[in-house]
């Protein structure tokens, strides 16, 4: 039974959402600021005015060519890394979501290197909500900055950029997708691992035609629209990545019953058939998928994999296209 979540939803004023969440951003339905957290509001100091538009006070550093909390919001579902205009601080991941009935959005952050923004920023354990492990890390470099804290201070901004640096390594900065590199360690440790999962590798039909009449921004728009169509068909514990220019592969974890994998790419095919508006313009593609399932491949190796989803792919191709075969 699923309770019915409506019933439980919450209303908070002002100064309870500030206690909670320090480094709070709401916006208007329009991207306006309607209410800082306090430690944000330190962030950004002049720049924290209420009015103020999102691109006007920050620089979207991924998903890749977004610049409106618009962008963010349809490029990357949920989750973004920005970076404060006026360069007090290397940067913020965190996570947004408009809110039901009027459309405002609610962003959540923390900073991608702490020691370096608590030391910048004079900041203290009271700056953070009591919830966060950062008052514990605090707490830690405090108790031995006697004898280590340079040490401490370097090794903790070495491994803040390294994180970052692996982050932007395993993404495809157009969608915001994993890349192929990520998607191949993924593959080969599931398949290390004997587990259950369904492979599909995905084609666009006729993109060509969109970059030849419309334009390249026309075929980035398109594709940042498929990945948008994937991250929001799949689950977060499912992987989808793009691996070449219109080429993109998706890995079902847990699940390859044909009916349930058949069910998902028909979905998708069938969200991707749909026209793109761009720029007054119909941007028309399809989708060709074909599928294996972990079960099938008696040695779970993943070049074996690869090479028959290529195959059920090539076969919806000469089928007809924007459909999805499933490799026996």
């Amino acid at each position: 039974m699923h309770a019915d979540l409506s019933r439980f939803r919450l209303k908070l004023d002002i100064m309870t959402l500030a206690r909670f969440m320090p480094m709070h951003l709401l916006l208007d339905a329009d991207g306006c600021a309607l209410s800082f957290g306090p430690t944000l509001a330190q962030v950004l100091q002049g720049d924290a005015k209420l009015g103020a538009r999102f691109e006007d006070m920050f620089e979207v550093r991924a998903p890749g060519g977004a610049v409106t909390i618009d962008d963010v919001l349809a490029r990357a579902g949920n989750r973004f890394r920005i970076a404060p205009r006026n360069g007090l601080v290397s940067g913020l991941r965190g996570h947004g979501q408009r809110l039901p009935g009027d459309g405002r959005i609610l962003l959540n952050m923390t900073f991608i290197d702490l020691i370096a923004a608590t030391r910048s920023l004079a900041l203290s354990d009271s700056d953070f909500a009591a919830s966060e492990l950062v008052r514990e890390v605090l707490f830690l470099a405090e108790a031995n900055a006697s004898v280590t804290s340079e040490l401490r201070g370097l090794n903790l901004r070495l491994e803040g950029a390294r994180v970052a640096a692996v982050e932007e390594a395993m993404t495809d900065p157009l969608t915001g997708l994993r890349n192929r590199r990520a998607f191949d360690l993924v593959l080969e440790r599931l398949c290390a691992a004997r587990a259950n999962f369904g492979l599909m590798h995905l084609d666009l039909d006729y993109f060509k035609a969109v970059n030849d009449t419309l334009g390249h921004a026309a075929g980035d728009f398109v594709l940042e629209n498929v990945g948008r169509i994937l991250r929001d068909q799949l689950r977060t514990e499912d992987c989808a990545a793009r691996i070449g220019g219109d080429e993109f592969v998706m890995i079902v974890a847990g699940r390859s019953d044909p009916r349930s994998m058949m069910t998902i790419a028909n979905r998708i095919i069938a969200k991707i058939r749909e026209p793109m508006m761009f720029e007054g313009q119909v941007a028309q593609v399809s989708a060709s998928i074909g599928i294996v399932r972990s079960l099938n491949c008696k040695d779970s190796n993943a070049s074996h994999m690869i090479a028959a989803a290529d195959r059920a792919l090539y076969a919806a191709k000469h089928a007809g296209r924007g459909l999805a075969i499933l490799h026996d």
